[in-house]
């Protein structure tokens, strides 16, 4: 279903889910002459998890809401601005009394499952009395005011969240890539500071040889041109490059014949391009770039032809693209390591936070070890209070014996002895 493509078509950022797509994408040659091409069971993808703390919740109602046969043809109809703007909820109302009561009952689950994960962290801070409604506050995917009953709110919501929490990824993602580039050089440097000058100066000459090993790869083809995809066409399609046709391209790499170019499927366009570059059994190849390469050409191809900006590529808008200059000539691509992530200054400043971390790191190491040495001592305090309390008690057992008293048990009764 499209909507289900709108909703988790964001969420391939993950490189698990990367690599899930490159074992997912089967070309079956044949396809090319068929002319209308029918969704084949086989090639229907699952959809990844998306990463969000509610994923499981958002699958179920979707897949719920599909077995309705009036919301379905709605969702088929609507446009990404309609389920957006909340006005696809609405249809909630007509939906079939067994479709409500199942998203009743999902509902339960997932509010009783929130409330479990709010015990559990109120429980690990010693927190007594919480009080779950305002806790649930916090949520924003369902409302939390009625939480027995899924109702037009509760769709409007999970939609708007899962939308916002998504358009987040890339940005985030990009955050996130920059500072393992700066982790990554501040440990080189942190590593040639152990070394004297010589063994530094090996290290050095090595590193460089390193980079311009990587960096002499052949010429990378602007992500979506002609070029690019004629070689796809070529090479993982074993077409004739000179039969090449973009309509024909488009429904053999529409795996699930839904009539989308989704963001998956398009990131497995790719990958002759990525291998040109990156090798796994190469040392001067990092696999985290090359799936950082990956991504950002996806998101390039997406800016130049997802026109309506909705994360999906239908047939007329790569038709389209196909006509325009930037497609038959387009500028050089310019690959990761012809870019600068960070500048000395951003390293300094993210080397300083590291340094922060690092004493506050040692300051709570240091309090431990002081109340792991306090704790030894009043344990080592205790077990020589024991001792000097068992031998006075001996001491006194053996005043007693020798008064002819009888023996007193450890707690200080009496023992009679029986009689013979």
């Amino acid at each position: 279903m499209r909507w289900r493509t709108i909703l988790l078509g964001d969420c391939f950022l993950l490189v698990t889910c990367l690599l899930a797509a490159l074992q997912a994408v089967p070309i079956d040659i044949d396809k090319t002459k068929v002319q209308n091409t029918e969704p084949v069971e086989s090639a229907k993808i699952e959809p990844p998890d998306t990463g969000l703390y509610y994923d499981e919740y958002l699958k179920q109602v979707i897949d719920v809401l599909e077995t309705d046969k009036h919301f379905r043809e709605k969702l088929q109809k609507a446009d990404i601005e309609e389920i957006k703007s909340g006005r696809l909820s609405k249809e909630l109302d007509l939906v079939s009394h067994h479709v409500r009561t199942k998203l009743d009952e999902l509902k339960r689950q997932e509010v009783g499952r929130l409330r479990m994960l709010i015990k559990a962290k109120m429980d690990s801070l010693q927190d007594i009395g919480m009080d779950h409604q305002a806790l649930l506050k916090q949520f924003d995917h369902l409302n939390h005011m009625n939480p027995d009953k899924f109702e037009s709110t509760d769709l409007d919501m999970l939609i708007k969240a899962a939308t916002n929490d998504l358009e987040q990824y890339d940005k985030t993602r990009h955050e996130e890539f920059k500072k393992y580039e700066m982790m990554k050089e501040h440990e080189r440097r942190e590593y040639l500071k152990t070394l004297d000058e010589e063994k530094r100066k090996e290290e050095e000459t090595k590193f460089e040889e390193m980079k311009k090993k990587h960096e002499n790869h052949p010429k990378v083809n602007h992500p979506g041109s002609k070029d690019q995809l004629k070689e796809v066409w070529e090479e993982t399609d074993g077409l004739d490059p000179n039969d090449f046709d973009p309509k024909t391209f488009f429904k053999l790499h529409d795996v699930n014949s839904d009539g989308f170019l989704d963001e998956q499927e398009l990131e497995a366009l790719f990958t002759k391009e990525l291998e040109k570059v990156y090798d796994a059994q190469n040392e001067e190849d990092d696999m985290v770039e090359m799936e950082e390469e990956r991504l950002r050409m996806r998101e390039h191809v997406m800016n130049e032809v997802d026109t309506n900006k909705d994360r999906l590529v239908t047939l007329e808008e790569f038709l389209k693209a196909t006509e325009k200059k930037e497609f038959l000539e387009p500028d050089s691509w310019e690959t990761l390591d012809q870019q600068q992530f960070f500048t000395e200054e951003e390293l300094k400043e993210f080397e300083s936070i590291i340094a922060l971390e690092e004493n506050e790191l040692k300051k709570k190491a240091e309090e431990l070890q002081k109340q792991k040495e306090e704790l030894q001592r009043q344990h080592h305090q205790l077990e020589a209070q024991k001792q000097e309390y068992h031998q006075a008690v001996q001491l006194m057992e053996q005043r007693k014996l020798q008064q002819g008293i009888a023996p007193s048990g450890s707690t200080g009764e009496l023992k009679l002895e029986p009689h013979t």
